[in-house]
Formats: structure tokens, sequence, C-alpha cells
């Protein structure tokens, strides 16, 4: 699978959203189907996020661990994969050092 470098046709939210005091910024973008994602940074530190949706979350740069909701296992993902989010659920994400950046897709 490849990671998307670029969008066409979509139309981006001016507005950040800002989470964990600027620590972890994303913006939306829609596309002409409807379809919705977010572009995001994640600085350094560890953070819970729950989902009403369910998620693919594509890391683009950098590196992070992950522990999904009701699981003890975590997971090193890297720029270039993945990983899959359930609806009604969440996960930690850690990053240790650098920026993390991603793609958010919100799954049907």
């Amino acid at each position: 699978m490849s990671i998307p470098s670029e969008f066409n046709n979509v139309t981006a939210t001016a507005k950040a959203n800002v989470y964990f005091e600027g620590k972890v910024v994303s913006h939306t973008i829609r596309f002409s189907d409807d379809a919705k994602k977010t572009l995001g940074l994640i600085y350094p530190g560890k953070f819970h996020f729950g989902t009403d949706q369910a998620e693919r979350m594509e890391i683009v740069a950098g590196h992070c661990v992950i522990r999904l909701d009701g699981t003890e296992e975590t997971r090193s993902v890297a720029a270039g994969s993945f990983f899959d989010v359930p609806a009604k659920s969440g996960f930690d994400i850690e990053v240790s050092s650098g920026i993390c950046e991603y793609i958010c897709s919100f799954l049907p």
C-alpha cells in the first residue's frame, strides 16, 4: 500500500483541530463524495484518542508506538505503515522524538 503524498479536488478547513495543548494538530479535508480525512502532526508525548467511527491512521513521516483499547499489545508504526482503529473504540499513541505526520481516514 502506498501512502498518498497529495490529494486533488478537496475542500480544506482552514481552522485547525488542536488537541493536548497544541501537541496534536490536524486539518480536515473533504472530498466530492463527502468522504473526510484529517492531515496532522503529533509532537512528542503520549496521548489517547477515542473514536466514534472506524479509522485508518497512515503514518506519513516519523514513528509512533500505538496500543488499541482492549489490548495489552503495543505496536511500533513507522512512516509508510498504517493501523486501523475500530468504531466506538480508541487508542494510545506515543511519539518519543521528532514529529509524527499522519493521514486519518474515516472508514465507512
